[in-house]
């Protein structure tokens, strides 16, 4: 078989879209040190630049202060993956009991929909004060520590958000496939295992890897009841030193904690648009 040989009409269109990407990378590149020299220029031009840089940019003071944020940070990564975990079980949990057909299960359906309207209403400030502050002060036996109860917190919190969106997903799924899985002699168990729930969570993957996101930010509010955690380190140094700069290190190392997952949300968001296109 002989080598396929472009024509020079194909050979000219492939030479032009090369153009063109050359072209629009160099434009984007050219009018991004523009508006970065601006807004340099503006900023240090500023009458106060010198004392907010003191205050915030200081290099000695994060110097100094990057090793108690970093072990505080370890805390909220750890308290992120538990949380995460369990607000998706959770989540999903609530979603398949909204989805329960029957008389019968109206109790199980109000109760699941009372706990995403009171969850996604109340802020998650108010129910970490709540689980915080409010259940130790019970004085029973056996409660958790703080920090399990701000877990909580936020688990429970962010199960109201993943549940409505494991169920958006569950009810995208047309019922002839559900029909379809009864037919061939599945139970209802099995069919939203290997039929539903499968098809489901691919199309909600993106907003579920959003509200992650969002819990990767949240999970430093549970310094507000005492953990020392990347927030809570950058606050006390902040008080030692009378200087800001340990916040901008913790919100830096935030933001580098977030950029993976960012990236993955964007690829499977735009895998899913690709798939969906075909």
């Amino acid at each position: 078989m002989t080598a396929h040989v472009p024509s020079a009409v194909q050979r000219r269109r492939l030479a032009y879209r090369r153009r063109q990407t050359v072209r629009s990378v160099l434009v984007a590149a050219a009018s991004t040190a523009v508006l970065g020299t601006l807004l340099v220029v503006a900023v240090t031009g500023a009458p106060g630049w010198d004392r907010v840089r003191r205050s915030f940019l200081d290099p000695t003071i994060a110097r100094d202060a990057l090793p108690d944020v970093l072990t505080g940070l370890w805390l909220n990564l750890r308290l992120l993956v538990c949380c995460a975990v369990g607000a998706l079980l959770l989540g999903l949990l609530v979603a398949l009991l909204r989805t329960l057909r029957g008389p019968v299960f109206f109790p199980v359906r109000a109760l699941a929909a009372g706990y995403t309207y009171t969850f996604r209403g109340l802020p998650l400030i108010i129910v970490l004060y709540l689980l915080t502050l409010g259940v130790p002060g019970l004085r029973l036996a056996g409660t958790p520590s703080v920090l399990v109860l701000g877990a909580l917190a936020l688990i429970v919190t962010y199960g109201g958000y993943l549940a409505e969106v494991f169920r958006a997903g569950i009810e995208s799924v047309h019922p002839s496939q559900f029909a379809a899985a009864r037919s061939l002699g599945l139970t209802y168990r099995q069919a939203m295992r290997h039929v539903i729930l499968p098809q489901a969570v691919r199309r909600v993957a993106p907003p579920l890897l959003n509200d992650v996101v969002a819990l990767q930010k949240d999970v430093g509010l549970v310094s507000l009841a005492g953990p020392i955690d990347a927030v809570r380190a950058a606050q006390i140094a902040t008080a030692e030193s009378f200087n800001y700069t340990p916040y901008i290190v913790a919100g830096v190392l935030f933001v580098l904690l977030a950029i993976p997952l960012i990236a993955v949300t964007d690829w499977v968001t735009l895998r899913a648009a690709r798939r969906a296109g075909r």
